[in-house]
């Protein structure tokens, strides 16, 4: 008797379903960080490109790439090309290339007075909000703010000015190829002719080095600024509308080099159509960011690429999942929980969600422990056999 009970028991402990293998994580309370991921490049903030002011000869371009150079320093020699006559549609064109100069001259020349008074006003706004802050009346968030936008200001100030200063430049440069014009119809002999640098910095690239004939504007030289430096990130337009300017953002440059942390200034009105890697066409718009602290210039230069985490949500004391342990359920989210040795589906409300994580609302409480990636033999009330993998965050 005792024997037929037990091959009775072994047939039906055969023919017991085993207990599903299954991965788990921990719900965790803490610090929630909702980030837009996406790759950009650096890049000289102020670029400027030297062109051909006539058509000639090229005389070959001793400089190199780095080479550090002053206002005023001498980068291409250029022989005009032989004279050709003086008519009236040349006279008129060279003519109003100099209008056209003097023009843009007065417009940046308006352009450093708007930054200027631009400047005072924030100056101001901080002079008051420092006040209000003393008194209790206003938070340290808006005299922060307050100052940045004087920073912003005072860098737009800069801008300005430089582009004046070239403005400047690009007048001397077309009143000088009209008086060369002149002077070549009129039989005088040909002289070489020097471009000099509107700005002080380092040789980016050379566009031309060798000796040859370029045409009229013909880029030849780029000169800037390698130390100051900006990251363009562009993402997709439907993000941007999330992101906002002074947005922390972390930019790793690759390597074991330590994340970099920037700050969005500006993310740009117009957006651009740009085909994926997938062959899809994507709407996406470029954020320009500035970076926050010193860099290291040997291990960072223009057109680096980096991969920007966009920080657009942070919260302090928050409930998180994996993503991997959330799916659909009809029109909601839902979550299998293990409860002992078997899975109970619960439903959950997801808040906003992370490459990694996602926040929740209601349905679980920190310490339960969730399946990740739960396979189509899990069900609710199922067995299952868990081994915890940790809190994912």
């Amino acid at each position: 008797m005792l024997a037929a009970l037990g091959a009775l028991g072994a047939l039906v402990w055969a023919f017991v379903p085993a207990p599903i293998a299954v991965e788990t994580a921990v719900v965790t309370r803490g610090e929630f960080r909702r980030t837009i991921d996406e790759d950009g490049k650096t890049r000289v903030r102020e670029r400027y490109v030297v062109s051909a002011p006539l058509a000639g000869q090229l005389l070959r371009i001793e400089l190199k790439p780095g080479a550090s150079v002053a206002a005023g320093t001498v980068l291409a020699t250029l022989v005009p090309s032989a004279p050709t006559l003086l008519d009236a549609r040349t006279e008129r064109e060279l003519a109003e290339r100099v209008g056209a100069a003097e023009a843009e001259q007065q417009r940046a020349g308006a352009g450093v007075e708007r930054s200027r008074v631009a400047l005072e006003q924030a100056k101001a706004d901080v002079e008051r909000a420092a006040k209000l802050a003393g008194q209790g009346f206003t938070s340290k968030e808006t005299l922060e703010r307050a100052e940045r936008e004087v920073e912003l200001r005072s860098k737009d100030q800069e801008l300005a000015q430089f582009a004046e200063h070239v403005a400047k430049h690009q007048v001397a440069l077309a009143r000088a190829a009209q008086s060369r014009a002149r002077q070549d119809a009129g039989g005088g002999a040909l002289q070489r002719w020097p471009l000099v640098s509107p700005v002080a910095g380092q040789v980016l690239r050379v566009v031309q080095e060798s000796e040859g004939a370029v045409p009229l504007g013909a880029p030849l030289i780029e000169i800037g600024d390698p130390h100051d430096l900006e990251a363009v990130i562009d993402v997709l337009t439907a993000d941007a509308a999330s992101i906002r300017e002074g947005a922390e953002v972390e930019l790793d440059h690759g390597g074991n080099a330590k994340p970099l942390i920037g700050r969005v200034r500006r993310v740009e009105p117009a957006a651009f159509t740009k085909v994926s890697a997938l062959g899809v066409e994507e709407q996406r718009v470029n954020v320009i960011v500035d970076f926050a602290a010193p860099l290291d210039w040997q291990n960072l230069g223009d057109a680096h690429r980096v991969d920007a985490r966009i920080l657009v949500d942070k919260r302090a004391d928050a409930v998180t999942v994996p993503l991997g342990a959330v799916f659909r359920n009809g029109e909601g989210w839902a979550t299998f929980v293990v409860d002992g040795s078997r899975a109970r589906l619960r439903n959950v409300q997801l808040g906003p969600r992370s490459g990694e994580n996602a926040l929740v609302e209601t349905g679980l409480q920190p310490g339960e422990r969730v399946i990740v990636f739960p396979s189509d033999a899990v069900r609710d009330s199922a067995r299952v056999r868990a081994r915890e993998t940790g809190a994912r965050r």
